[in-house]
């Protein structure tokens, strides 16, 4: 009965005296066993709801820190309900987001807890005196934290802390002044191989040296960061290791000529390239020209393509280029179904997954033999599926909970699975919005 009440709580549809209910319920549960795992997921499948009075969000943050820490990084609980001497947790989370007291940063700066001051050390427009608290923290956790998140000038003071770790976050803070961070890169206590690699303002001779680690993942990383040259580009291009030469590919300025050589030859599929991405009609218009499937691939994975280019990769003679394009808005249901026809089992999926695809289509996709379990599962997720579609899918073990929780099933299907011998099914049901009120309240404490 447990997971039932907490499907109930997370259903949008539960009636507001049934919330009022459950909610009561869930509080005495905790008072009465406070290390109850079900009264937690019932309390916080209750905090997520969108439809909480704010007397009902009170009641919650006032359980305890923690559940007033989730509100509060949920946006519902505000500066005027949280005392940071109560509920330091909740005081930092509203720092962390912007809406909390810039007053309460220098009382939470000399906490005695380390950990709370380390969490606040990450936060976003401190003040400066409980930034300057923070950065004399006896621990070095704290420091080493603000080092590595803070955008206060105190960045430049921080390089030159005696802890090789604090120098080294310093190093990996973009705030901090790039005189700095070049000064750093000489110092002999520190391996800046990773801490540099988000860094798009250093010269280009430093991210050469960088570039040159005999570690295959550090290249890796440095050849995707935008602020390398084109002569460092093409000298990651010819990198022995195809890992290094992968990452390149997200370079976003990387040439479209080399772009396609790094495609051309991979049989993995490709997610959309931040170049193509940024490709013009035009350039767009040539890649989809090319005789290589992998290079018209890449363009297939837009999803705003004009629509002449869009149809015409839709028809595409090889698969691979098919898959990618087919979950593309707009496409014709003739187009679709012509997808099916030609390619049957490597393209169910991707059809299915298609936003335009209609109830219709849907239900061909079910009825396909063979079938294919990720086809199931991207009906079962779609918001046009209808309930023959969805009956369908039930029979599917991991397409099965994403259909329970489908508004489009049958009533009378969501009451039965609610007796489902898969718990996760039955709570899903509990959870469905077109679950027949009276037997909301007929599950209801």
């Amino acid at each position: 009965m447990n997971h039932l009440l907490c499907g109930l709580a997370a259903n949008p549809a539960l009636p507001p005296e049934l919330v009022d209910r459950l909610l009561v319920f869930a509080l005495e549960e905790a008072r009465a066993d406070p290390g109850s795992e079900f009264a937690d997921e019932l309390l916080h499948d209750l905090a997520d709801r969108a439809d909480l009075r704010h007397q009902q969000v009170r009641e919650l943050a006032a359980h305890s820190d923690t559940m007033a820490r989730y509100l509060a990084y949920k946006g519902t609980l505000d500066a005027a309900d949280v005392d940071p001497g109560s509920a330091p947790n909740a005081a930092v989370a509203l720092l962390d987001e912007r809406r909390g007291r810039p007053e309460w940063a220098g009382l939470l700066a000399t906490h005695p807890d380390s950990g709370i001051r380390w969490k606040l050390a990450s936060c976003p427009g401190l003040p400066q005196d409980a930034v300057d608290l923070l950065a004399a923290d006896p621990d070095p956790d704290v420091v080493e934290e603000l080092a590595l998140w803070t955008d206060s000038p105190v960045t430049a003071r921080l390089a030159l802390h005696p802890a090789p770790r604090v120098r080294l976050a310093a190093a990996a803070n973009p705030a901090t002044p790039l005189e700095a961070v070049i000064t750093l890169a000489q110092d002999p206590e520190l391996t800046l191989n990773w801490a540099l690699s988000q860094r798009t303002d250093l010269p280009q001779t430093l991210y050469a040296r960088l570039a040159a680690d005999p570690l295959p993942g550090v290249r890796a990383t440095y050849a995707s960061n935008p602020g390398i040259g084109q002569e460092l580009v093409g000298v990651l291009a010819a990198d022995p290791e195809d890992r290094v030469r992968r990452a390149l590919a997200e370079h976003p300025h990387v040439p479209l000529d080399l772009l396609a050589e790094l495609t051309v030859g991979h049989r993995a599929e490709w997610s959309l390239r931040p170049r193509i991405a940024a490709a013009t009609p035009a350039e767009l218009a040539e890649l989809a020209a090319s005789p290589h499937a992998a290079v018209r691939m890449l363009v297939a994975q837009r999803r705003d393509l004009p629509a002449d280019l869009r149809d015409a990769l839709a028809v595409d003679p090889d698969v691979s280029v098919v898959r990618a394009v087919a979950p593309h808005p707009g496409l014709s249901e003739e187009l679709l179904r012509d997808m099916i026809a030609r390619h049957g089992v490597q393209v169910l999926s991707r059809v299915a997954a298609n936003p335009d695809a209609s109830g219709a289509l849907l239900e061909l996709v079910t009825r396909h033999r063979p079938g294919v379990r990720g086809a199931l599962k991207a009906v079962a997720e779609h918001a046009r599926a209808t309930g023959p579609a969805l009956l369908a899918c039930l029979a599917d073990r991991t397409a099965r909970p994403l259909a329970a929780a489908h508004r489009a099933l049958p009533p009378e299907a969501i009451t039965e699975l609610l007796a489902d011998e898969d718990p996760w099914v039955a709570q899903t049901a509990a959870a469905n919005p077109s679950l027949p009120p009276a037997v909301m309240a007929r599950l209801s404490p």
